[in-house]
């Protein structure tokens, strides 16, 4: 490593927060780990291996989408709708697959049929879109406590494996996503404090867990319900929540 390289190593730990750093890691590693055991599994195997990743999603994001019991499921209903009607005019999915395309384009040889685009969209989603992602975050950001994200970089790098070994090393590249989104909570971390708690949390755990049921049916073929238009809920779901305890 040179000396540059040392210098700026801790000034990117206390930007992007260790707990990020230590998920980036992950990711990379599963990404290695599943591009070196999918050249060695016959085809049968590898959608098993993805069937079984998908139907793991499915329960967890079921076991997510429980979280409106301790709010209102109008919340996430109405969060659901309006996001998506808004990511579907900002045509959110389009842009996040031209960017996949366009790193599928430097990474493919001539001639060859290349997942990269497919991998990097579907990794970034499932990497980003859950609990974990804000609560890990906020605990690295205020409190500098790692477990959370410690152990969202174990769940994610055996995902990397399970995701690597079917599409490629097109998931490495969502390590880049977990890095801005992960780093933006954790250097935001005191902003969002006292506004993500309590129903506004419940609300948006929610809503992320109807959106990884989602990615689980991408997963396992059954419907592409474009999931990347659905990511402004995210916001809308705690939004929601304050909107209303302003007016009652």
């Amino acid at each position: 490593m040179t000396g540059a390289a040392l210098a700026s190593a801790p000034m990117l730990a206390s930007v992007a927060g260790a707990g990020t750093l230590i998920n980036v890691a992950a990711v990379l590693a599963g990404t290695a780990i599943g591009v070196a055991l999918g050249a060695r599994l016959p085809a049968g195997m590898q959608q098993r291996v993805l069937a079984g990743l998908g139907l793991m999603t499915a329960v967890i994001g079921v076991d997510l989408a429980l979280a409106w019991r301790e709010t209102s499921a109008l919340y996430v209903l109405g969060a659901v709708l309006l996001g998506g009607v808004i990511g579907e005019a900002l045509d959110i999915e389009g842009r996040l697959s031209r960017l996949g395309d366009r790193l599928q384009a430097r990474v493919r040889r001539d001639g060859a049929q290349s997942t990269v685009s497919e991998a990097f969209f579907t990794a970034s989603l499932l990497f980003c879109v859950g609990p974990l992602t804000v609560i890990g975050s906020f605990e690295d950001g205020l409190n500098g406590n790692l477990e959370p994200l410690a152990t969202k970089s174990m769940l994610d790098g055996f995902a990397s494996i399970a995701l690597a070994s079917t599409l490629g090393i097109g998931v490495a590249f969502a390590a880049l996503t977990v890095l801005v989104v992960q780093g933006a909570l954790t250097l935001g971390a005191g902003l969002f404090d006292d506004l993500l708690r309590g129903e506004a949390l419940a609300a948006m755990t929610s809503t992320g867990g109807v959106l990884i049921i989602g990615i689980a049916l991408k997963l396992l073929d059954l419907k592409d319900v474009r999931v990347g238009n659905f990511l402004p809920a995210l916001v809308l779901a705690p939004a929601l929540v304050g909107l209303v305890s302003l007016v009652s």
